[in-house]
């Protein structure tokens, strides 16, 4: 029973070490443990293919912007909340019509930028005057952001854009359907169902932008990074194809990757900034690369360590042959002397008995 218990342990224990040894089946979760905590399986890994790496690059990317995105609908959502709120309780009543928004105000509304998320907020239906409404984007241009809010257009100014960026209110909403709105009706809006799909759409928006840039941009990480590494085998001299060191610069982004999740995660609910973060990003990356680099030409020397002694056992077993063989043949060669010597003394006494038999007999 014992022995039997011991086979089959034997035998599970080699089926183990046959998965371990075939990297190639290993699942995405598996992939990215491994990426992190075995180092050493990235020669392995590298084997699978340029394919496989930018697939691997690909998923862990998509994770990375669900993170992302996650994060910025919570955000969106708060300030949604915020400016439902507001409008609520603050704002003077408005309508829209074919084209048209009138605030129900006298007065010009102002919001500044320290009160707002997307810089000064002017806001103003009742003016035609342009010296009046260029005065309004002079303001929030001088503010470094903003808006301003007319009858029949709204006007953005934002950092990454340069100049204003107008948008007609009619162009914009008939394209969606809408030829009147009310305060009422956007508030209604807020607090039903309905305002689930907005959220889907912006979650789809953003994850389709947001992947494509960071796909790229983690792309572009990996192949500086593999410029790095191609350098690195160079110097450590150690032959390797490009497309290998390509795809374990990919597995040594893994841990840069998940701590830009959490980094973007922890920033969701406490927002802070980490100066060096980029640095960090690129840091680990290589530190894992060059480990592995380092790794496989640790096991290069051994292997040639190996080669080298068992060149020496051969080399050994050979002159021990040629020893052995050199032995037999002085044997053999002793024998067939001792053999002709002792062939010859037989002869030698046959032909003294035949010469002593011959001789005549005295009387």
């Amino acid at each position: 029973m014992d022995e039997e218990n011991t086979k089959v342990e034997n035998s599970n224990n080699q089926n183990e070490n046959k998965k371990d040894e075939n990297p190639k089946k290993d699942g995405f979760f598996k992939s990215v443990w491994m990426s992190i905590t075995k180092i050493e399986k990235y020669p392995d890994m590298a084997a699978r293919g340029v394919g496989k790496a930018i697939g691997y690059l690909a998923k862990i990317v998509a994770i990375l912007v669900i993170v992302f995105c996650l994060g910025m609908l919570y955000q969106t959502h708060g300030l949604l909340k915020q400016g439902i709120d507001y409008l609520q309780n603050n704002f003077p009543d408005f309508s829209y019509k074919d084209g048209t928004l009138d605030v129900s105000s006298d007065q010009v509304i102002r919001v500044s930028a320290e009160n707002s998320v997307v810089g000064e907020v002017i806001v103003d239906t009742k003016t035609d005057d342009e010296s009046q409404i260029n005065q309004y984007t002079n303001e929030i241009e001088k503010a470094g952001g903003g808006i301003v809010v007319l009858k029949d257009e709204v006007k953005i100014k934002n950092a990454s854009v340069a100049g204003i960026v107008s948008y007609q209110y009619k162009e914009t909403l008939d394209a969606t359907g809408i030829t009147e709105l009310t305060k009422q009706d956007i508030i209604n809006y807020a607090n039903s169902s309905s305002i689930i799909s907005l959220y889907i759409s912006i979650f789809i928006t953003m994850f389709i932008y947001a992947f494509i840039i960071w796909f790229i941009t983690t792309l572009s990480n990996a192949v500086l990074l593999s410029f790095f590494g191609f350098i690195t085998t160079w110097l450590a001299r150690i032959k390797m194809r490009y497309a290998a060191i390509f795809n374990m610069s990919v597995y040594a982004l893994t841990l840069s990757v998940i701590l830009n999740m959490l980094y973007i995660a922890v920033n969701i609910f406490i927002p802070f900034t980490m100066e060096y973060f980029q640095v960090m990003y690129v840091a680990v990356a290589a530190i894992y690369l060059v480990a592995a680099i380092l790794i496989l030409k640790t096991d290069f020397m051994k292997k040639q360590m190996e080669l080298m002694k068992i060149a020496e056992a051969q080399e050994i077993v050979k002159r021990q042959l040629e020893e052995k063989k050199r032995k037999e043949e002085e044997e053999k060669e002793d024998r067939r002397k001792k053999d002709k010597e002792e062939e010859e003394k037989k002869k030698k006494e046959e032909q003294e008995g035949n010469n002593t038999g011959g001789e005549p007999q005295g009387v």
